[in-house]
């Protein structure tokens, strides 16, 4: 297993003389460009893994790490996938791009994630660095690899010709103080998942309680490097308004000027457990933002 994938208290340090480049991570998949992971024009790396296990995750196949059952192998269509009795081996370059084995996977899981050297990551980077400004690693959760991401971002800053790109992560928020401030001398912002307010409403949604979420707000916001908040908000789940008022309300006395991404729930790819939930008209997204304007917040962007 790779090292990381169970969050520690903080990120590990290199011993002296280490290379960061030779740091391994196990990656989910990666996009050359993206409009939606960050300011401007972003190439994104997913991260295999996650703590939290959110009724309405869009990426349900980066929750857990490959169990290797060997069950993808039959759906396959295009022969990429075999099984030795003891672990499934993708071939990416016979792989067509189907999802087959990914429906077929009982644990949310993909057996498509890839063990990379953070050099290799970072070479993914260089064909399409000049249309870009900045890199996001996202997940899974970015903060249970956070040696990974340390070192990716390290390693970008210290190039010459990648360096300008902005490093940001996209997180649950469930990582403690120590990692990210070990995350903070190469990290140019942070943007969290408050999936909840009330901890019994996050509870049910995440299947963890929110406070590790709300220090790790706390935490950024002093230090700088909160992006945004995001707000995904699933109709009777989550969006009652006195509990977007109390989140607003919170939210605000971190700070004022903070800016909300307020997300409306969608369908698309979401497992079974949540597709009965519906997706909120333009007019109750227009209503949510009314909410927290009411408590002062004024930076909201609707998606």
């Amino acid at each position: 297993m790779i090292d990381g994938l169970a969050r520690r208290p903080g990120a590990g340090a290199r011993g002296p003389g280490a290379d960061p480049g030779a740091t391994r991570g196990l990656v989910s998949g990666t996009i050359p460009f993206s409009s939606v992971d960050g300011p401007g024009n972003r190439f994104v790396a997913f991260l295999q893994g996650c703590d939290f296990d959110c009724i309405a995750c869009h990426n349900p196949y980066t929750i857990h790490v490959c169990h290797h059952c060997g069950e993808c192998v039959e759906a396959c269509e295009s022969g990429a996938l075999t099984f030795d009795g003891a672990e499934v081996s993708w071939d990416a370059d016979a792989c067509t791009g189907g999802d087959a084995c990914i429906r077929a996977c009982r644990f949310d899981s993909t057996p498509k994630a890839r063990t990379l050297s953070v050099d290799e990551l970072v070479e993914a980077v260089r064909g399409p660095a000049p249309f870009l400004s900045g890199v996001t690693v996202s997940g899974g959760e970015a903060t249970l690899q956070a040696d990974f991401v340390r070192d990716f971002f390290a390693v970008l800053k210290a190039d010459a010709r990648l360096g300008r790109l902005s490093c940001f992560v996209d997180s649950n928020g469930g990582a403690s103080a120590e990692v990210w401030d070990d995350l903070d001398p190469v990290m140019d912002g942070a943007m969290i998942d408050l999936k909840a307010f009330d901890d019994d409403v996050h509870r049910r949604m995440t299947g963890q309680p929110n406070a590790a979420v709300l220090r790790s707000i706390e935490h950024l916001a002093a230090r700088g490097k909160l992006h945004e908040v995001r707000l995904l908000l699933l109709p009777g789940v989550n969006d009652a308004p006195e509990q977007l008022a109390r989140a607003a309300a919170w939210l605000h006395g971190v700070d004022p000027g903070m800016r909300v991404k307020l997300i409306g729930f969608r369908c698309h790819g979401v497992r079974p457990i949540a597709r009965d939930v519906s997706e909120p008209t333009a007019e109750a997204m227009a209503g949510y933002a009314e909410v927290l304007r009411s408590e002062g917040l004024e930076r909201i962007v609707l998606v």
